[in-house]
């Protein structure tokens, strides 16, 4: 979950719109994946991030990954949650 303060804020992963914050993100992606994010909400300073798949274990690929080294690709998988805190934009 993608979750910024002040909420609302558009949210792009890897340069695509996906919608806005509160977000749920899941995908397929195999250990080491990578995905970058931009975040933005008028006022506010447009936050850039990435996060790849290598931060929790996932116990059911770790178990299957024993008996066939296919389910090892998605071992690892992202924490629960994100919480970014969106600076306002200084004005000069």
């Amino acid at each position: 979950m993608i979750t910024t303060v002040p909420g609302d804020a558009k949210i792009y992963v890897n340069g695509e719109y996906v919608g806005q914050t509160p977000y749920k993100h899941k995908d397929s992606k195999i250990v080491g994946s990578s995905n970058t994010i931009r975040i933005e909400k008028e006022g506010y300073e447009t936050y850039n991030d990435t996060f790849s798949k290598d931060e929790k274990v996932a116990v059911g690929p770790l178990i299957g990954g024993i008996f066939l080294l296919v389910p090892f690709l998605w071992i690892m998988k992202y924490e629960k949650g994100r919480i970014y805190d969106l600076r306002p934009v200084e004005e000069n």
